[in-house]
C-alpha cells in the first residue's frame, strides 16, 4: 500500500504563497518607487494646477488665472529640466531647482 504525505504537499503551498506575497510586494514597491519619480519630475505642476481647479471652483477667477500660468512657467521649467543631463557633478544645483 502506498501512502500519501500530506505534510509535503501542505508545505509545498505555503512556499507558494509566500512566493506570491513576494511578488506583490516587489509590483507595489516599483510602483511606489514611479510615483515618486513622476512627482518629483511634475509635483510644482500639478500643485499649480489642483491650486487653479479650487480657485476655479471658489468662484476666484482672479486666483484661478495665476494658477494657471504659474502651471504653465512649472510645466516649461519641468522640461527643461527633464532635457537636462543629471549627474553627480551637477546634483548640487538640481536640488536647488527644487
Amino acid at each position: 500500500m502506498n501512502r500519501i504525505n500530506i505534510r509535503k504537499r501542505v508545505v509545498g503551498s505555503k512556499k507558494q504563497l509566500g512566493q506570491g506575497m513576494t511578488e506583490y510586494i516587489i509590483i507595489v514597491a516599483l510602483v511606489a518607487i514611479g510615483a515618486i519619480g513622476v512627482y518629483s519630475a511634475f509635483g510644482r505642476t500639478v500643485q499649480s494646477q489642483m491650486a487653479a481647479v479650487t480657485n476655479g471652483l471658489a468662484g476666484q477667477g482672479a486666483q484661478a488665472t495665476a494658477a494657471i500660468q504659474q502651471a504653465g512657467t512649472e510645466a516649461n521649467v519641468a522640461t527643461t529640466d527633464a532635457g537636462r543631463n543629471l549627474g553627480l557633478d551637477n546634483y548640487a544645483q538640481s536640488v536647488q531647482r527644487q
